[in-house]
């Protein structure tokens, strides 16, 4: 036997009223007393009536979704920056439709495309390590669409993002490694399409430049953050000839990575060779030795692409701000660089 799925005429049967009245009723409309919006409402959760949310979006123009896009779901990184991102957007009144990329661009195309086919608000993104084309993110643009970046921010749109301080962070790495007596300092590196990659990279070196320390471009290894490859990587750095005695990883499954590598090696973390990462995964504070990084705070992240979000919402095109909202991080510091 096949379900009945009730609808607005079932409420408006029910009440004796038009099934416009309900139709307002639900939406909120002014037009509509107090008492009749009540009794409509108190109705429709006793019958177990669903919105049509795509009906509502026609009569109103809004759809009270918002859309959140990230690379991969490979780490905690990003499941905890759209837990913040959930957070703000219900305090808000706004559901929230999510989708991974799996760090392929025509993933992400086609990504926007489903975001935009359910009529979302607005939208968050962090890119993949293969976007170098943007236009799929300026249809929402020229849609009067907002879109945030946070995380892997394009820098040739004016919009809002939302990053942590890179540069600073990657600095204060590279000086704490060097306070406990390590000078060779091999940093895995991302790719340089991702700002965050080359802002990471600008702060290693110029550490190493204040402190006068010779560059070592055989220490330096750009890679496309694929972690398979991190043992060819690493393997290469532990045979050189002047091998490195300590590696800044671009993030934390890099430098685990690493970690794992080093050790089947059989050398010794940190004495041999220390290692620190970037981000403060879940796991970093788990594996054996501890891993020292550079912790962002991530639900923050998530809340205040939010809250930039439906800011933007709330204004007119023309009075849309390209703010850029800097976090900082804080030093972890654990075994992997801790000497005794």
């Amino acid at each position: 036997m096949k379900s009945h799925q009730t609808t607005i005429i079932d409420i408006a049967h029910e009440l004796k009223i038009s099934k416009s009245t309900v139709s307002r009723a639900l939406i909120g409309h002014p037009n509509v007393k107090h008492t009749t919006r009540m009794a409509v409402l108190e109705l429709a959760e006793k019958m177990d009536y669903q919105r049509n949310m795509h009906a509502i979006s026609l009569i109103t123009r809004k759809s009270s979704t918002l859309g959140v896009i990230v690379p991969e779901f490979t780490s905690s990184y990003f499941p905890e920056i759209i837990i913040g991102a959930q957070t703000a957007a219900t305090a808000a009144g706004y559901n929230i439709i999510i989708s991974q990329s799996n760090e392929s661009y025509e993933t992400e195309v086609a990504n926007t495309r489903v975001m935009l086919a359910n009529q979302v608000d607005g939208i968050m993104i962090s890119m993949t390590k293969e976007t170098r084309n943007y236009d799929h993110f300026k249809v929402f643009q020229r849609k009067g669409i907002p879109i945030v970046f946070f995380n892997r921010v394009c820098d040739e749109m004016k919009v809002p993002k939302v990053v942590v301080d890179d540069y600073d962070g990657a600095f204060k790495v590279v000086e704490h490694l060097l306070s406990i007596g390590k000078n060779k300092i091999a940093h895995l590196a991302g790719p340089d399409s991702l700002s965050m990659s080359v802002k990471r990279l600008s702060g290693y070196l110029d550490a190493l430049k204040k402190h006068q320390v010779a560059i070592n471009e055989q220490w330096i290894i750009p890679y496309d953050l694929s972690i398979p490859k991190v043992s060819i990587y690493v393997n290469h750095l532990l045979n050189l000839e002047n091998p490195p005695n300590a590696i800044f990883a671009i993030n934390d499954p890099t430098a685990i990575e690493a970690i794992q590598v080093i050790k089947k090696a059989g050398l010794r973390i940190p004495q041999d060779i220390a290692v620190a990462g970037f981000s403060n995964d879940y796991i970093s504070s788990l594996i054996e030795p501890s891993l020292t990084t550079m912790s962002q705070p991530v639900q923050k992240i998530g809340i205040k692409a939010i809250e930039l979000l439906i800011d933007q919402i709330k204004r007119d095109v023309k009075d849309w701000k390209a703010v850029t909202h800097v976090l900082k991080t804080e030093l972890i510091i654990r075994n992997s660089t801790l000497i005794s």
